[in-house]
């Protein structure tokens, strides 16, 4: 783990520590399964995560590493930290509507008797394959 955080997490972090983003708290440096996530919000169970040059190239790993926090049960965010300098507001207001949006919750399991097909629920808007705004 990695106890002196970069310019971009630091800078990030005084965004978000002591409830300022919306009054939802972060922590930093949270160990999930075998990753260190860079920010999480456990009551929302949403991670975010700031990329610098070091995951360049590493975009097998780190879809890998998402997949794994999602079946988790978190929703993961991934900005670029160039991203985030240029417009932290763009990005803090994301991170922001993605707490204010409810998670979707898990269908019930049929109980005997019930019978029937049940839909699979569509996935949620964070969980789409590719890079949409700051979204993996």
């Amino acid at each position: 783990m990695r106890y002196e955080p970069v310019a971009t997490e630091k800078l990030f972090w005084s965004f978000v520590r002591n409830r300022k983003l919306g009054g939802f708290k972060f922590k930093r440096q949270v160990l999930i399964g075998p990753y260190i996530a860079d920010f999480v919000c456990l009551e929302k169970k949403l991670v975010v995560e700031l990329d610098g040059k070091l995951h360049d190239g590493r975009m097998a790993y780190d879809a890998a590493r998402d997949n794994f926090i999602r079946r988790e049960g978190f929703r993961v965010l991934r900005f670029a930290n160039n991203e985030f300098l240029n417009d932290a507001g763009i990005v803090l207001a994301t991170i922001r509507h993605e707490l204010e949006t409810p998670s979707p919750q898990p269908s019930p399991p049929l109980r005997g008797g019930e019978g029937g097909l049940r839909e699979s629920p569509s996935p949620s808007r964070s969980g789409g394959e590719g890079r949409v705004r700051g979204r993996t």
